[in-house]
Parts: C-alpha cells; sequence; structure tokens
C-alpha cells in the first residue's frame, strides 16, 4: 500500500485579514449594490478569520488583464513551487533523510487557477536537480477536488511502480482571478471564501527505501464520481479579462443529498461503516459545506474541527486545502491503525474519496 510519506505547505506573501475584504469589497461593490451591507454579512459568516494572497491588497482593486493575471500566476507559482518541492523533500519531521530530487521517479501537478505551458512542473524540473526522465503529469481543471485527486493518481502510479518516490504539487493562486468589475452574486461569495495555498506531498510506493519517522497515512483505495449534467455547478467563466467563478448557491443542499450515498458505498463495499472512520479529513469549501459534509454523513461536529481550523486560518484555497487539513492531522499524530476518510468536491460537479489507514 503506497504512503503519504510528507507534506509540506506553504502560506504566499501577505496576509488579509477578513475585515480588510470586507472593506476593499465594500469599496469596490457599494455603488452597484443598495443592500451592500446586507451582502456583506456572507463575509462574516463564512468562519473565516484571515487569508494569504500573493499580492498587496490595494493590487486587488486595480484593473488587470488576462496577460498580466496569468503572468504573476506563473511567476509566483514558479517560486512557490520550488520552495514547497524543496521543504518536501527536506522531510523535516517526516523522514528519517532528505530525499533527492533525482530520486524523485513521476509528479502530479495541480492547478486550475492560471495556465502554462511548458507547465509549472516542467519549469520547476528547471531549477532543481531532477532526473530528466521524471514522468510529468499536469493536470488541471479539478478545482477543489484537485488535491485529493492528484494523490489518488499518486496511488496508482505506485502500484504500478511499487518501487517509485512520486510528488504531488498542488498550486491554486485564486486571488489573482479576483475580477473587481463583477458584481454577481457568485463573486460576491467567491471573494468572501477564496484564497491562494501551495501544498507538495510525497507518496512512495512499498519497494521505495524512504522511511518515515513515525506512523504514516498509507492509502488503501480510491474512487471517484461524475453527477451528470451538472457544469453549471461551480468552475469559470472564461473571458476576455480572465476567469470569472461560478459557484451555485445550491452546493450545500446538492452535498447534503449526493454525498452521503456517495461515501456509505465506497465505505461498504471496502467493509467499513462510518462509524469505524477515526479522522475526516474533508475539504472546507466553506461553513455551510461542512455542514453539509456533517449532515450528509450523520458525522458529529468534531469530525470537522481540524477542516475549521484550516478554513479560518487561511480560507478556500481550492486543490491544495485538503492537503493542508491533512498535514495538520499527520502532526497530531494518529494511533497505529486508525482510519481516515479524505473526500473533496469539485468542478463536474465531482467527488473524490481516499481511504487512507496509519501504519
Amino acid at each position: 500500500m503506497p504512503k503519504i510519506l510528507s507534506i509540506s505547505t506553504i502560506q504566499p506573501r501577505y496576509e488579509v485579514t477578513q475585515d480588510e475584504a470586507v472593506e476593499l469589497t465594500r469599496s469596490l461593490f457599494s455603488k452597484r449594490f443598495k443592500d451592500i451591507n446586507r451582502l456583506l454579512t456572507v463575509f462574516q459568516n463564512g468562519d473565516i478569520e484571515k487569508r494569504h494572497v500573493c499580492m498587496p491588497l490595494d493590487w486587488y482593486g486595480e484593473t488587470h488583464d488576462f496577460k498580466e493575471r496569468n503572468d504573476l500566476y506563473i511567476e509566483h507559482a514558479l517560486e512557490y513551487g520550488v520552495q514547497a518541492v524543496k521543504d518536501c523533500l527536506q522531510g523535516e519531521g517526516w523522514l528519517e533523510e532528505p530525499l533527492s530530487p533525482d530520486a524523485v521517479d513521476a509528479i502530479f501537478f495541480i492547478s486550475s487557477s492560471g495556465i502554462a505551458t511548458p507547465s509549472i512542473d516542467a519549469r520547476i524540473m528547471n531549477q532543481l536537480p531532477f532526473r530528466d526522465d521524471t514522468k510529468r503529469s499536469p493536470i488541471w481543471g479539478l478545482g477543489c477536488a484537485g488535491g485529493a485527486a492528484g494523490l489518488s493518481r499518486a496511488y496508482e502510479y505506485c502500484l504500478a511502480f511499487p518501487e517509485a518516490n512520486v510528488l504531488v504539487l498542488s498550486i491554486e493562486l485564486c486571488s489573482l482571478t479576483f475580477q473587481k468589475e463583477d458584481y454577481s452574486k457568485s463573486n460576491l461569495v467567491g471573494v468572501s471564501l477564496f484564497s491562494d495555498g501551495v501544498a507538495c506531498a510525497l507518496v512512495s510506493g512499498d519497494r521505495s527505501p524512504v522511511r518515515a519517522l513515525k506512523a504514516m497515512p498509507a492509502i488503501l483505495t480510491t474512487t471517484s464520481k461524475l453527477m451528470p449534467d451538472s457544469e453549471e455547478v461551480m468552475g469559470w467563466d472564461v473571458k476576455n479579462n480572465g476567469l470569472h467563478v461560478i459557484f451555485s448557491k445550491s452546493i450545500p443542499s446538492i452535498i447534503t443529498k449526493w454525498l452521503g450515498p456517495f461515501v456509505h458505498e465506497f465505505l461498504e463495499k471496502e467493509g467499513l461503516t462510518k462509524e469505524e472512520i477515526t479522522h475526516f479529513v474533508a475539504h472546507p469549501g466553506g461553513k455551510k459545506v461542512l455542514q453539509a459534509y456533517e449532515e450528509a454523513l450523520g458525522f458529529d461536529p468534531s469530525m470537522t474541527n481540524v477542516s475549521r481550523e484550516i478554513l479560518r486560518e487561511n480560507g478556500n484555497m481550492s486543490s491544495p486545502t485538503i492537503l493542508y487539513v491533512l498535514e495538520r492531522f499527520m502532526q497530531q499524530g494518529p494511533a497505529v491503525g486508525e482510519y481516515g476518510l479524505l473526500a473533496a468536491l469539485g468542478p463536474g460537479f465531482c467527488g473524490e474519496l481516499i481511504l487512507a489507514k496509519w501504519e
């Protein structure tokens, strides 16, 4: 069973409190909304205290075209990505010995908030001493589900090549997509939730020589699910000036109705019940999303405490967020034999589930 042996997370340079985000939004949107104060309660109700972004706050009050946004995406994704890979391979607190980049056999690069060809992983390989035959798999468009999907693809790679060491690098700079002249409710909700984040995980196969300092999550199995004809639930509307967020208000109710059967079928197939899941590693899409998880799965609110902590401290960073949550669980040191369920949902509308066991 492939194991997740190391995780690193990066907080982008600029910290923004939720109060600062409210005031910026008020200054930009108040002339178009007579009920702006009522609408701004979405910030206070989101259970987010602060977020991190890659540009100074004043930048978001100015007009920017798609090229400028994407050039900044490439610049910052490369900078933060290099650091995340270095930290993950150093493995402080996780690995018995640091791992050299030339010991990495494959990289799954996950992102949905900017575009680059050559992709960011190729650019990182030009800055760090990876082998030139390292397999690269850039994955674009999975949004919030991307981090979990990346771990699933790394798991599958390690099943095929049990001696392999695989990196899952997830970079989202959602703040660069902010459209100050988009006065839709969807954009307002997006502004209240989304932020920037970078995370990297090392997944190694059974026959890899890499060793961890303590019990780590072994991936037992994974699954994916697509809801037919649900393209309008979440995603991007691509326009001349960049990416405009699509974020349906029906997401919590969709989760409540759709997620429960998905999870129960998955666990039943593995001969488990939800009562046997000790750690629920949930992507915190927002406060209402976490509440919908609890309702759909019959979990006590304590099961989402770690996800709420990450949401409160970072906002929704899209695909890297579940790796931030997983890192927090790993730092707490679950006992050998305990089960964890990783869950993330994204555009499609789709879901990714991973069953893990600490060993």
